[in-house]
C-alpha cells in the first residue's frame, strides 16, 4: 500500500462521498447510493476493516462473493457500479490506491437477465445510425452499431468476427466457434451460422474495413479481426461494451433528454461513467431492441430464434419487449376480417 494515502474510516468515507454527490444528483439517486453503500459498510464492519487504505483487489473480490448469495446478478451489478464510483472518488482524495475501482468485477449476467423494459427503441436506433451515416460514415462506431442492430448478435459474437468472415457475394457474415484461437460463441458449435445483412448494411462493414482510420492488425493467434483496437488487436468483450455505450450516449447525436449540461451530468463528470446516464444502452439492450423490432416487422419467431441464436422460450421470456397492442397489430396481418 502506498505511503501517500491518508487514513479514512469506511463510515466517514461513505459520508464524505455522499456529501460530494449531493449537489449534482437527484434525491432518489442519492438515496439509492446510500442504500447500496450500507451493505459495503456492513461488510467492512464484519471484516474489521477500519481504514479504507487497507482495501485490496482481493478484498473486493471477497465482498462480491459475500453479496452474491443475497442478490440477483442484475441487482449486484447495479450495487457494484455505485461502489466503483465511490472507489474512484476515494482514490482522488488519497484514501484508496489509484486504480482500485477497476479491480471490482461484477459476475456475468445470465442470458436475458436485464429487464425487458431496458432496450434500444427503433426510433432511437435509426436516429443514431442516421447521425453516424451522415457524420462518421463507416467509422468503428457506425459499423459496430449497424451490425448489432441489424443482426441482434451478442457482443461476444461481434468480437469474434474476422475480416475473412465477410461474405460479399451473399451480403452476409459467417459466425464460427473458435475457442482454440481465442473466440467462443455462447452456444458453442450450435451457435455457428451465416447471418444475412443485406447490401446496405454489408456495404457499411465493407467500407469500414477500408477506412483509413481503422487500425489494421492481427490478434495473438495471427487472425485478422474485423473490429480492432488502436494497436490493431482484437477487443475484449468489455471494450465492445464501452464502445456501444459511448456510441449510443444521447449527447453524441442528439440533445440531452434529461435537461442536463456537461457540468451537471453525473455520467460525464470526472468521477462518473457514460453508463450512468439514464439513457445508456448496453449491447444486450441493442440485442433486445433488435429482436423486438424483427418481431414487430413480422419476421417469424422461429426465424428470429435461429438468426439471433436464442431459444423460443428465452426469446419470449426475456427479449420480446413488444406491448400487447404491438403483438395484436402483428397478429392482425394474419387474420382475415
Amino acid at each position: 500500500m502506498s505511503g501517500d494515502l491518508q487514513p479514512l474510516g469506511p463510515e466517514e468515507g461513505v459520508e464524505r462521498f455522499l456529501q460530494h454527490r449531493e449537489p449534482s444528483v437527484r434525491e432518489s439517486t442519492l438515496q439509492n447510493a446510500r442504500t447500496r453503500l450500507a451493505a459495503f459498510l456492513d461488510w467492512c464492519e464484519e471484516r474489521e476493516i477500519e481504514n479504507l487504505n487497507e482495501l485490496t483487489g482481493r478484498d473486493l473480490a471477497d465482498f462480491v462473493a459475500w453479496r452474491r448469495g443475497d442478490l440477483a446478478a442484475i441487482t449486484l451489478q447495479k450495487q457494484l457500479s455505485t461502489i466503483r464510483v465511490a472507489l474512484r472518488w476515494w482514490a482522488d482524495i488519497e484514501a484508496v490506491s489509484e486504480g482500485l475501482a477497476e479491480k471490482i468485477h461484477a459476475p456475468e449476467l445470465p442470458d436475458g437477465a436485464e429487464s425487458r423494459e431496458v432496450f434500444l427503441s427503433k426510433d432511437r436506433a435509426e436516429t443514431a445510425l442516421a447521425y453516424y451515416s451522415q457524420h462518421h460514415y463507416a467509422s468503428r462506431e457506425h459499423a459496430l452499431l449497424a451490425l448489432l442492430w441489424r443482426t441482434g448478435m451478442r457482443r461476444g459474437a461481434a468480437r469474434s468476427i474476422d475480416v475473412g468472415d465477410l461474405e460479399p457475394d451473399e451480403n452476409a457474415i459467417r459466425l464460427e466457434h473458435r475457442p482454440e484461437t481465442g473466440t467462443k460463441l455462447k452456444n458453442g458449435e450450435d451457435g455457428e451460422r451465416w447471418v444475412f445483412l443485406g447490401p446496405r448494411w454489408f456495404q457499411v462493414l465493407d467500407d469500414y474495413v477500408s477506412n483509413p482510420d481503422r487500425t489494421e492488425g492481427s490478434d495473438d493467434y495471427g487472425r485478422r479481426p474485423l473490429f480492432t483496437t488502436q494497436d490493431g488487436g482484437r477487443p475484449a468483450g468489455g471494450t465492445i461494451y464501452k464502445w456501444v455505450i459511448r456510441s449510443l450516449h444521447p449527447c453524441m447525436y442528439d440533445e440531452c433528454p434529461h435537461d442536463r449540461t456537461p457540468k451537471s451530468c453525473e455520467a460525464r463528470s470526472r468521477a462518473g461513467t457514460v453508463s450512468q446516464c439514464p439513457s445508456a444502452r448496453s449491447p444486450h439492450a441493442v440485442r433486445r431492441g433488435a429482436i423486438t423490432t424483427h418481431l414487430n416487422d413480422d419476421v417469424p419467431p422461429e426465424a428470429v430464434s435461429e438468426r439471433m441464436d436464442v431459444s423460443l422460450d428465452v426469446l419470449y421470456q426475456h427479449y420480446d419487449a413488444r406491448t400487447e397492442r404491438e403483438k395484436m397489430e402483428v397478429r392482425k396481418q394474419h387474420v382475415n376480417n
